[in-house]
């Protein structure tokens, strides 16, 4: 089984990259982020042409996410609990069958957190812990899952190509770096990580100052494995040709093969 993720920065100017990457990538789940759009507004018809069932989490103008999937899905859940107050479309959960059981997968947008002097920073902090006791909880049910999507954190100084600049980032910033490694220590594994070493590998890249040219980059959208699914990876990639399409998305598609 294939499952990707893309931050693809709106739907409706992405809409023909995208349609051409699951064309010749060929997924069987792909989950989507920054779609920028309500869910009457999200073309559903283009992906269903391509044999993909849809769940759209939509949001006017900003956020948004999606799941493209190949089997049906058996349940899904839109929004993180923990905040009845928060509107903000930033989470959709679902459960697909396989042979011999379920995968389960989430499409998260984790919040930038930027001006760190604004509220924006306390609430990417209280999103993350909000996802720690989530994951925590859907753990017990020993499940292949995959919490796949934005996480808008840089894990480690390999992962951004000048660590100083982006010292005081909310990417970067310690309190975000404590709150990603207490997801991993519930037994998570970053899977791109689990299959490779080597460092400066990106998976963003600014449209200012020239950053694609320079591949002055980071790397901030993530796989995040529950112990059943890093059981059953075989690869993980990052497809970083599409950030040189015309009209690109500022990231590019990461993706796994699991032996399921």
């Amino acid at each position: 089984m294939k499952i990707a993720t893309w931050n693809i920065n709106g739907i409706k100017a992405r809409i023909e990259g995208l349609v051409t990457w699951l064309k010749q990538a060929d997924p069987d789940l792909a989950c989507l982020q920054e779609i920028k759009s309500q869910n009457e507004g999200f073309p559903s018809e283009r992906f269903e042409e391509l044999g993909y069932n849809v769940a759209v989490h939509g949001q006017k103008s900003f956020n948004g996410v999606a799941i493209l999937s190949k089997r049906p899905f058996d349940e899904t859940m839109t929004g993180l609990p923990g905040d009845e107050s928060d509107v903000q479309a930033r989470y959709l959960e679902a459960v697909v069958s396989v042979d011999g059981g379920v995968v389960r997968v989430a499409s998260i947008y984790l919040p930038n957190g930027n001006p760190v002097d604004s509220e924006k920073f306390p609430y990417k902090l209280g999103w993350m812990d909000r996802l720690r006791d989530h994951i925590k909880g859907r753990l017990s049910f020993e499940e292949p899952f995959i919490i796949a999507g934005d996480y808008n954190v840089i894990p480690a100084e390999g992962d951004v190509h000048d660590p100083q600049a982006w010292a005081g980032d909310a990417l970067f910033r310690p309190e975000t770096l404590e709150r990603f490694h207490a997801l991993l220590n519930l037994g998570l594994t970053d899977a791109y990580r689990a299959c490779h070493h080597q460092s400066h590998q990106y998976t963003f890249w600014d449209y200012q100052a020239g950053a694609w040219q320079k591949d002055n980059g980071i790397r901030i959208d993530h796989l995040l494995l529950s112990p059943q699914a890093a059981d059953r990876l075989k690869s993980c990639e990052i497809d970083r040709f599409t950030r040189g399409w015309e009209k690109p998305s500022d990231h590019v598609p990461v993706w796994l093969k699991l032996d399921v």
